[in-house]
């Protein structure tokens, strides 16, 4: 159980975390790990959400952990989860953080401004599948 307040967050790695340069790693984007930082010290799960996969995807945690962030769960939605190929992917998160959303990834300051005075409002909405 996360500490009241707290979201899990799937993040996505190229264009988001870093400038897009598929296969290559782009530059971080400005605040991007700082960002993850602080909201990791307070408490929010961090899951690496990607397109990349085996050596490729390696080289990318391997990135973000040499700037500080180690991630919750890496294109899973808790370390321990088995994939099973046959059924369709969607990982569990509260917030997904993506530069494929509509419109324009916003800067990282009003990324970590959102979550913070979004997350009462989003626990209290929460409450089952169907919203009762």
């Amino acid at each position: 159980m996360l500490p009241k307040n707290t979201k899990i967050l799937a993040i996505d790695f190229d264009g988001t975390i870093v400038e897009d340069a598929y296969p290559k790693i782009g530059k971080p984007i400005l605040f991007a790990f700082e960002t993850l930082k602080q909201l990791q010290n307070q408490g929010h799960r961090l899951i690496l959400w990607t397109y990349r996969s085996g050596r490729k995807l390696q080289e990318a945690v391997d990135f973000c952990n040499e700037n500080g962030i180690k991630f919750y769960a890496v294109n899973k939605s808790y370390p321990e989860e088995i994939l099973d190929n046959t059924i369709s992917r969607k990982i569990h998160a509260d917030i997904f953080i993506d530069d494929r959303n509509f419109g324009d990834l916003p800067d990282w300051s009003k990324i970590y401004n959102t979550i913070l005075e979004d997350a009462p409002k989003l626990i209290a909405k929460k409450k089952n599948w169907f919203g009762f």
